[in-house]
């Protein structure tokens, strides 16, 4: 199996395209949709790729627990994005039906984790002992990619990546950094849960019971009685978290900064939306609300990224202190122009063009703390364009002084010879600047003097030059070797 791209190509009325992208902003369609055949398509930032099991087999995704725990679920949606500015979302779709609740949650919390934080979860069953992804072509199984985590050494601060997660990212090397975990161990997860009306008692939308299987699966929780914090600081949680415009049909929507959950009890025709055509909740939470989620993560990642280039460039500046090289200058300034450009042509407070959705994309980044990560960085980065002009300054500042003292030191010699040879003459001349006059020792000695005088200036000019040689050397040689901004990373690990 291997990634394939898979850009829009159809674009009419019944197309996925069409009914994707409408309800975007049309800036926001050249920018984060991958197309191909379609005016401005080489503006998107983004690249969509698939990978699909061989005719006739299926993919699943295993995981069990050192208490008993294990699932077998189908992958049914294998997607990777990659965006122009190197960040990337990997996206695993698995589905399951007629599960048990606490089946459910379990496979909900258990299948997310990437690598585990410590021994002691696994040894606890808080997080899998064994993981795999298993082809099944017409029976016959096939182990993919496995991880027992039996054991994991952190290297080069990066964490042991599950062989699952990295098994499906072959083509770049993990021990060589070519790729890293920018969000924690966690996936985070995006979740479908569709109740059976005819598994829960009558009125049970309204009841407390469907209160707590919420905030167990907006917390990414297992299966519990009741909450499982403090009850009325997780009533007045879920107030914030959840959305209720369709409450009323038992229908939620709830965002936390590692999930995302769309709860429905059964299908029904919604409003206009005949169920005939599909039922809309799910239709929406596979196309559009996907899509938002996806660049809120994005917003997220790259915040993220910037705010580790933000620390790695300040270190770089402030540990060549007054002497700032210039590879270092030039990546603190591709570092703000960078930001700038992801700021003013990435970045959109208002993504879709319908109220409930842009409702849904605000609740998202106020929990994935967007403006505020944003806000922070943007002044980190000002603050560095300040420091690297006022250092600039300073240096302009001590070259014109160079320059005043030696123009001082030529002057006043100008200035005395050209006084005494336009002023005085006769005997004075005669014994200064007459070598066959009636003094020749004291004309020697000024002859001399003046000499040494003035091989002392131009050495002292010589010398202010060669040890402030990095001032004068781009005004000097101006099409000479150009600098380059060096791995931010690479430099801070050697």
């Amino acid at each position: 199996m291997v990634w394939k791209r898979t850009p829009y190509t159809q674009f009419d009325l019944n197309s996925r395209a069409y009914q994707d992208m409408i309800f975007f902003h049309p800036i926001v369609r050249r920018v984060f949709f991958d197309t191909t055949g379609q005016e401005g398509s080489r503006e998107a930032l983004l690249r969509c790729y698939t990978m699909s099991p061989p005719i006739g087999g299926k993919l699943y995704y295993e995981i069990e627990d050192n208490k008993g725990g294990k699932a077998s679920v189908e992958i049914t949606d294998l997607r990777l994005f990659l965006f122009a500015n190197g960040i990337g979302v990997l996206s695993l779709g698995v589905e399951a039906w007629n599960l048990p609740m606490k089946q459910a949650l379990w496979i909900n919390e258990s299948m997310r984790k990437v690598y585990p934080s410590s021994a002691r979860q696994i040894r606890e069953g808080r997080s899998p002992s064994r993981s795999a992804l298993v082809l099944d072509m017409k029976g016959t199984r096939t182990r993919l990619a496995e991880e027992t985590a039996e054991t994991g050494v952190m290297k080069g601060f990066q964490p042991p990546l599950a062989r699952t997660i990295k098994s499906l990212i072959y083509f770049a090397e993990y021990s060589k950094q070519e790729f890293e975990p920018v969000l924690d161990e966690r996936m985070i997860v995006y979740t479908y849960l569709e109740i059976d009306p005819a598994s829960v008692p009558a009125g049970y939308k309204d009841s407390e019971e469907y209160q707590v299987l919420l905030s167990r699966l907006l917390y990414v929780e297992n299966a519990g009685d009741s909450y499982r914090y403090e009850v009325n600081f997780l009533r007045d949680r879920m107030q914030e978290h959840l959305y209720r415009r369709w409450a009323h049909q038992g229908t939620y929507y709830g965002f936390t900064s590692y999930s995302n959950v769309t709860a429905a009890i059964g299908q029904f025709d919604c409003g206009g939306h005949q169920l005939s055509e599909g039922f809309l909740i799910h239709r929406m939470f596979d196309t559009r609300y996907y899509l938002m989620a996806l660049v809120g993560l994005f917003y997220s990642a790259t915040l993220l990224d910037f705010g580790e280039r933000t620390a790695l460039v300040s270190r770089r500046l402030y540990e060549s202190d007054r002497h700032l090289a210039p590879d270092s200058i030039l990546a603190a300034n591709h570092l703000r122009s960078e930001f700038l450009h992801f700021s003013n042509y990435w970045h959109f407070d208002e993504l879709a063009n319908k109220e409930e959705e842009l409702e849904h994309f605000e609740l998202q980044c106020r929990f994935y703390r967007i403006s505020a990560m944003k806000a922070e960085i943007q002044e980190e980065v000002e603050s560095l364009g300040a420091s690297i002009q006022e250092h600039s300054q300073f240096r302009n500042t001590e070259a014109i002084n160079r320059v005043a003292m030696l123009s001082l030191i030529l002057g006043i010699g100008a200035m005395v010879t050209g006084f005494f040879g336009m002023n005085f003459g006769r005997a004075f001349a005669e014994t200064l600047f007459e070598p066959m006059g009636d003094w020749p020792l004291i004309h020697l000695s000024a002859v001399t003097s003046v000499i040494l005088l003035g091989l002392g200036v131009l050495l002292f000019a010589v010398y202010v030059v060669a040890v402030n040689w990095a001032d004068y050397r781009d005004i000097l040689d101006p099409h000479g070797k150009k600098v380059r901004a060096r791995s931010l990373r690479h430099d801070h690990e050697n």
